[in-house]
């Protein structure tokens, strides 16, 4: 029997898309030929999935999980916002969502492999693929952490089109915690804190305001205190703790979480499909190439 490396396996299995143990059975069935292995394995029907490796599955849902001072946030995809709806697709997100938050996986490989009921999340996904009839991809995930005395906020907008967690920090109010979750979901902002702007950014930014600032004619002794206001409104745009809250405009986010006696202390958004490239077609036109397959 030949030997079968791990390499093999991974390279049959990213050709395949099938699950680890059915790449390496059927490289073991023909000695280790790739070319074998692949033919063998669409024979079996078991490559239906690969079939669907080069679409665009930018659809999908997220879904968040708190498991005790550890919360997770994950995002899975599929093509169309219908297989979202689908009760095998949810429960495959919160499945993950779940299974990450108890393991706490380094980055999205350590991930793949985390078992939920005797396998690996990467062959939970194939087997969806194959189950479902569209391409499923976990696409990313984040984990944040809190002390004893901190306290989460999930929200979830569109059914888990938009997934949010916060930690608000020296607090126990949950409603808080969502209402920053709330704010989070619908102004998105980039940064928590002006500190947390990359410093090039911050730069071109104040360089174009001094421009337009001495465009505009005014006095050059007064020109720095006049871009010194326009940055702070610079950072109420772009950074949570200094943006009006939604719910109450006269007031900023970090004052209205201090008036409840916390501080925002991190927070994480995703939105399906946010920077990936979207699926376009033509309905009819995919119709008709079907019929003529």
């Amino acid at each position: 029997m030949a030997n079968i490396s791990a390499k093999q396996v991974k390279e049959l299995r990213d050709i395949t898309g099938v699950g680890m143990m059915d790449a390496k059975k059927a490289l073991v069935e023909v000695d280790g030929d790739l070319d074998k292995a692949i033919d063998n394995l669409r024979e079996k029907g078991l490559a239906k999935a690969a079939k669907k490796a080069n679409r665009i599955a930018a659809e999908g849902l997220t879904a968040s999980y708190v498991d005790g001072n550890v919360a997770a946030l994950v995002e899975v995809n599929s093509e169309t916002d219908f297989v979202a709806s689908n009760e095998k697709f949810i429960k495959l997100v919160n499945d993950i969502a779940q299974a990450v938050a108890k393991a706490q996986p380094a980055d999205l490989e350590a991930a793949n492999e985390i078992q939920i009921d005797g396998k690996s999340i990467a062959d939970q996904v194939i087997e969806a693929t194959q189950v479902i009839g569209e391409k499923i991809s976990f696409r990313r995930f984040a984990i944040l952490t809190k002390s004893d005395n901190d306290v989460f906020g999930e929200y979830a907008h569109q059914g888990g089109r938009i997934g949010v967690l916060t930690v608000i920090a020296d607090s126990k109010d949950e409603e808080v915690a969502k209402d920053v979750a709330m704010h989070v979901a619908a102004i998105n902002p980039k940064y928590l804190n002006p500190e947390d702007v990359d410093a090039e950014e911050v730069e071109r930014e104040r360089t174009v305001q001094r421009e337009l600032t001495l465009n505009e004619g005014k006095p050059e002794n007064i020109v720095d205190k006049i871009v010194e206001g326009r940055m702070h409104k610079f950072y109420s745009e772009i950074c949570l703790n200094e943006q009006a809250f939604v719910k109450d405009g006269d007031q900023t986010v970090a004052k209205y979480v201090a008036s409840h006696g916390g501080k925002v202390a991190a927070y994480v958004r995703f939105e399906v499909g946010e920077g990936m490239e979207k699926r376009s077609e033509n309905f009819a036109e995919e119709v008709a190439a079907q019929m003529n397959n």
